[in-house]
């Protein structure tokens, strides 16, 4: 591992702890009004200081990095789960199965993902059920795409194409043949769609449309305190590094990953 892989590394599983033990070391709840002063600095009412309500900074940055994680989690593997389910779908069966999919994933990507989001959101509520399922669809027809190319491209090879012949059945293909050698491009698709999905949930939290107070959450934090950085508050600034920090490590650490699959399918080629 690169020194620059193994430091991102070390930020994420930082974070990943935060998460698990966050209410175990919190200062605070991330509700509690800690100081009559709004806006404090840092070292007064707290080691970040206090936001737009006097409550704890740093306690706030705490829950939230479970509820930014988790929520970003969650919609991945329902984008992924939908995504690459119907993409292999599409690639093993072809046929008016592949177009009727394909044309309908067409359709969704006709329109901006956050504009989608917006609609959908503002249709149905701001509830974590909806933002959930709405991210999760949104980012589903990106997976789709990957997943439906990658099917196509190991289903043309001559193994699958022997396998084929034999009368093996689709499932057998999907599991035996096509799972295990879409494998390593799938888990840089999942790191960069995790990327992607703490971004976008950000986005809809700064946007007032995401998790609502008095809940904690990185990009809900970078709304409610903006007005604090005219009067020197880093209130703001602090969880839009949080944020920074993990999407940059997590971004390092999928290109090290995707360079070591690439060095290792050379050396392979080279060998054979």
């Amino acid at each position: 591992m690169t020194p620059t892989a193994a430091i991102a590394s070390a930020a994420l599983f930082f974070w990943f702890m935060i998460a698990v033990f966050g209410p175990l070391i919190a200062p605070h709840t991330e509700a509690e009004i800690v100081s009559q002063h709004t806006f404090a600095p840092m070292g007064d009412g707290g080691w970040l200081g206090t936001d737009k309500l006097g409550r704890d900074v740093l306690s706030r940055l705490i829950y939230g990095v479970r509820t930014t994680l988790l929520l970003a989690l969650l919609t991945t593997v329902i984008s992924f789960t939908l995504g690459v389910g119907l993409g292999f779908a599409a690639a093993i069966l072809r046929g008016w199965f592949d177009v009727a999919v394909s044309r309908m994933v067409e359709a969704f990507m006709a329109f901006p993902s956050t504009l989608l989001a917006l609609v959908v959101i503002g249709a149905f509520g701001t509830s974590v059920t909806v933002l959930v399922l709405t991210v999760g669809l949104v980012m589903s027809t990106g997976v789709f795409r990957v997943a439906r190319a990658l099917a196509m491209d190991i289903g043309a090879m001559d193994f699958v194409e022997s396998a084929r012949a034999r009368g093996e059945g689709a499932i057998w293909l999907l599991v035996a043949e096509i799972l295990p050698n879409a494998a390593a491009p799938l888990i840089a698709e999942f790191g960069l769609r995790f990327t992607f999905s703490i971004l976008f949930l950000s986005g809809l939290s700064f946007l007032g449309l995401g998790i609502q107070e008095p809940a904690a959450d990185w990009g809900l934090m970078v709304q409610e305190n903006i007005g604090g950085l005219f009067l020197g508050s880093a209130a703001a600034l602090i969880p839009a590094a949080c944020i920074a920090s993990l999407t940059v490590c997590m971004n390092l650490l999928v290109d090290w990953f995707q360079q070591r699959q690439q060095g290792e399918t050379v050396f392979e080629k080279i060998e054979q």
